[in-house]
């Protein structure tokens, strides 16, 4: 409940607003107030400082593909091979997520076009266990790359991750060569594989698939890199200069090619698409 409806709803003679829909939100950057329909309208992006909220997968997909796009299954996968429990199971953590979010998992594939060219698109969801990489990330990234070969088309990867998921250990980091085999065969393929950095991207997802794009795209101020700035700046004992793992610091020393907004994203995806997967001549 914010403020507003916490003020209103101290006024003996105001009826109660019962509604669990709150009109407002707040700008984590600016601090400013937003009409919630508004920021929605805006795809979730402040109209006073243009902070890039985070979105979810479901959200992501449909302002990417054209409308009549097919959302593949998630694959199932043996879950919490290690019974691993810290201060709860990690089949607690699960059920959860779960029951927060419409996915059983963090990383959802659509498969349709964008302005009429072929592509799939993985997104990683931050919402789900903070969009991190275990069995089930790798094998539906995988999957995608499988339905991209299938179609000859395009793999568009969205990513926002905190690295790899500690519950499932090795087998999570295992995630980094399986998805880094498939990009390879995208390769020979001659398929466009695109990544596009959203806030955040870090850890073994920065090491693995978010950087082996043909083209590195980034959301305005998104926070892409592998290890935190603390623990950087206790390594080096030195101090990091302003902006550092910030899209645009990355994209000026030459780690991403381009800064997009993402009012901006689906045009430029169309795009490049017309450049490296030009339709064939009839």
């Amino acid at each position: 409940m914010n403020w507003f409806t916490r003020v209103r709803n101290s006024i003996g003679w105001l009826p109660k607003r019962t509604s669990d829909k709150d009109l407002w939100v707040k700008c984590p950057s600016c601090q400013e107030m937003l009409f919630e329909q508004e920021y929605t309208e805006n795809l979730q992006v402040c109209p006073r400082c243009q902070h890039h909220g985070r979105i979810g997968a479901d959200a992501r997909i449909a302002i990417t593909l054209d409308e009549g796009y097919d959302v593949l299954p998630q694959p199932e996968v043996k879950e919490d091979p290690l019974k691993f429990k810290d201060s709860k199971k990690y089949t607690d953590r699960l059920k959860q997520a779960r029951a927060k979010n419409p996915h059983r998992d963090a990383f959802t594939v659509g498969s349709g076009t964008i302005h009429g060219n072929p592509a799939v698109v993985g997104v990683q969801d931050f919402g789900f266990m903070g969009g991190s990489m275990g069995m089930a990330v790798g094998t539906a990234f995988c999957a995608g790359a499988e339905r991209a070969l299938t179609r000859k088309c395009a793999y568009i990867v969205v990513t926002a991750a905190g690295g790899a998921r500690m519950q499932e250990g090795i087998l999570s980091l295992m995630q980094m060569p399986k998805a880094t085999v498939m990009t390879r065969r995208l390769k020979e393929a001659g398929l466009p594989y695109i990544v596009v950095l959203t806030d955040p991207t870090t850890g073994g997802v920065t090491a693995s698939y978010a950087m082996l794009g043909d083209v590195q795209i980034a959301e305005p101020g998104a926070l892409i890199g592998f290890a935190g700035q603390r623990v950087i700046k206790d390594t080096i004992r030195e101090n990091l200069p302003e902006g550092f793992q910030r899209a645009e610091y990355l994209h000026k020393h030459g780690m991403v090619d381009m800064v997009v907004p993402r009012s901006e994203m689906k045009e430029t995806l169309a795009t490049l698409l017309e450049y490296l997967a030009p339709k064939k001549a009839a």
